[in-house]
């Protein structure tokens, strides 16, 4: 018999006082009452790790079921139907636009909700007395990597400060040399093979690391090397190379614009400048 599920995410809520500690006991008089527990107790365990991928946790369940109680009894109301849709579109919405814009820091900035509401019943009846949405389409992208990228620098000046301090600081140490773009590099090995260029295919076996000394990827931990597109890579990587004869072995720096910039990926937070010791083994298509 197919497993009966309650929500999309197959997360049902706990009908026991031992799952949800508030003192939920069974009072089982019909086959509706059976039913309701029984689809409550078999999906019950699931409900911890529904609330974890939604980022709560075990102490937020009695919310959780106050919520689900409140949306049970509204079922068939369209009012509070609409009412409920509105009620979790709006944390949904925000939430995920307050993370996209200010890096899921939302503690000093925020959308407007009272002129995201403005904009909504705008929408709704059409009027475009202010904005046309059509217009507004091709500048809104633009408006937001704008609000973004100020809200990240400020966010993450430190990296940027600490960045630029160990560049300055590393570019007068013994070996190290400094490309047109800022990219730092200290040769362990040279080799005598070619150089890729920018449309190059090669092998090569690399760990990069933060400034911290924070491994973030390392082809050596994988226990094979890598192969990669140099058109595929971030720009001070991508230009290490095309400077790297085949058989070479650097240690390369490069600042956060060169790198991931503004954006966050992993371990690597962003305005971090990044380290790697890459060796390049070989080209193999250009």
């Amino acid at each position: 018999m197919r497993k009966i599920a309650l929500f999309a995410v197959a997360a049902i809520i706990v009908a026991s006082s031992i799952s949800c500690g508030k003192g939920q006991k069974a009072n089982l008089k019909s086959d509706i009452d059976t039913i309701s527990y029984a689809i409550g107790l078999i999906n019950g365990g699931q409900l911890k790790d529904f609330l974890a991928s939604q980022g709560m946790d075990s102490t937020h369940i009695a919310d959780f079921l106050r919520g689900f109680k409140e949306g049970s009894k509204s079922a068939g109301d369209k009012k509070k139907e609409a009412y409920l849709i509105g009620l979790t579109q709006g944390l949904q919405m925000t939430e995920g636009l307050n993370n996209r814009i200010f890096g899921g820091d939302s503690s000093e900035y925020k959308l407007s909700v009272s002129n995201m509401l403005a904009g909504l019943a705008a929408g709704v009846k059409n009027d475009t007395s202010i904005f046309n949405p059509m217009d507004l389409q091709t500048r809104l992208e633009g408006m937001i990597t704008t609000v973004h990228n100020k809200a990240m620098a400020k966010k993450y000046e430190e990296n940027k400060t600490k960045g630029a301090k160990f560049l300055e600081d590393n570019a007068k140490k013994p070996g190290v040399k400094t490309l047109p773009s800022g990219v730092q590099y200290k040769v362990i090995k040279e080799g005598t093979g070619a150089t890729p260029d920018s449309t190059a295919r090669v092998k090569v076996n690399y760990e990069g690391k933060l400034i911290d000394g924070t491994v973030f990827d390392s082809s050596y931990q994988r226990g094979q090397p890598a192969e990669m597109g140099l058109n595929m890579l971030v720009p001070g990587f991508a230009e290490a190379l095309r400077n790297m004869p085949v058989g070479s072995e650097w240690e390369i720096y490069i600042p956060a614009e060169l790198g991931y910039n503004d954006r966050e990926a992993g371990q690597i937070k962003p305005f971090s400048t990044l380290i790697f010791k890459v060796e390049l083994l070989d080209i193999l298509k250009k």
